[in-house]
């Protein structure tokens, strides 16, 4: 909510406090969040993390019957087991924009206030991962979508690596059971279209490339861009939200901006329950406000 603060650009920024006026999210739709992990038991997201309902915590059992153990609140695809926690704080980050709990007088709120959060690490605490690791990420969520959890969509702020015809693969599964893919554009100041970045670059329908935007409303000096690639653009420059251990602290990159997109495709499902992820993406894609820093520069040319 931009009121001209740190001299930023009065209403350069995603409207939310109007969108919270129709709701403020719903804890039945699930936002995977395929990063670094989250930290389960930080006071502003505790609320907000997905449950399995189909496990029961701690008796080594797979109770649900998908492959892994005691999934109570996700997996971690980086040590192959079921603690998602943070080690790098990247992903606590995300998720505290997507769905840090909302007016309870505590840190910041989410663009969702309630939303499930499911945490779905594979990258480790140096903040690298494997191909095959987000592979399975994604694929987790396509399996329990598939099951019957709603799984609106995935916020996917990492990039790397050439094309992999395995991870489109599983992105197009995805689509194919009806999840938004989020991704985050890339930080190199470059023009996706002549320089392709991977997830982002892929050519399947369920993706939206989140450029990042400053709180004067320029395109971010380090953001990404592409007059067909990159889509929209969203708040991505000191960004306030939450970090392992109780904290909080501020973030730039466009990885900051993916999640405010994640975040709007939860308010959107909250609202409209039987809207497909092909509506949903519509819905964000043509209510971007124009803005002269995307002219030319994404196929919105405007703002979440």
């Amino acid at each position: 909510h931009n009121t001209g603060q740190s001299c930023g650009l009065v209403d350069a920024d995603s409207d939310a406090p109007e969108a919270w006026d129709r709701t403020t999210g719903s804890r039945s739709g699930v936002i995977g969040v395929i990063d670094s992990g989250i930290d389960v038991a930080h006071p502003d997201l505790a609320a907000n993390i997905w449950r399995n309902p189909g496990e029961i915590a701690g008796n080594g059992v797979d109770d649900d019957a998908n492959g892994y153990v005691d999934d109570v609140n996700g997996w971690d695809f980086s040590s192959n087991d079921n603690t998602p926690n943070d080690g790098n704080g990247h992903g606590t980050h995300v998720a505290g924009t997507i769905g840090a709990v909302g007016n309870d007088a505590r840190g910041v709120a989410g663009v969702n206030w309630q939303v499930s959060l499911l945490p779905l690490k594979f990258l480790g605490t140096d903040g690298s991962g494997t191909t095959s690791g987000a592979i399975a990420a994604i694929n987790y969520a396509t399996a329990l979508r598939t099951r019957g959890v709603n799984i609106v969509a995935t916020n996917n702020s990492w990039g790397g690596g050439s094309f992999s015809t395995a991870l489109q693969t599983a992105i197009q599964n995805h689509a194919n059971a009806g999840i938004l893919f989020v991704a985050a554009a890339g930080n190199d100041a470059a023009n996706n279209d002549t320089t392709a970045s991977y997830p982002a670059n892929y050519p399947i329908a369920n993706i939206i490339s989140v450029a990042a935007l400053d709180r004067y409303d320029p395109l971010a000096s380090f953001s990404n861009f592409g007059a067909t690639k990159v889509h929209v653009g969203a708040p991505g420059v000191a960004i306030f939200s939450t970090t392992p251990n109780n904290a909080y602290a501020s973030y730039s990159g466009t990885s900051m901006a993916a999640p405010h997109v994640a975040g709007v495709a939860g308010l959107l499902a909250a609202a409209n329950s039987q809207a497909t992820a092909a509506e949903l993406r519509a819905a964000i894609l043509g209510s971007a406000v124009p803005i002269a820093s995307l002219a030319g520069k994404a196929p919105t040319g405007g703002r979440l």
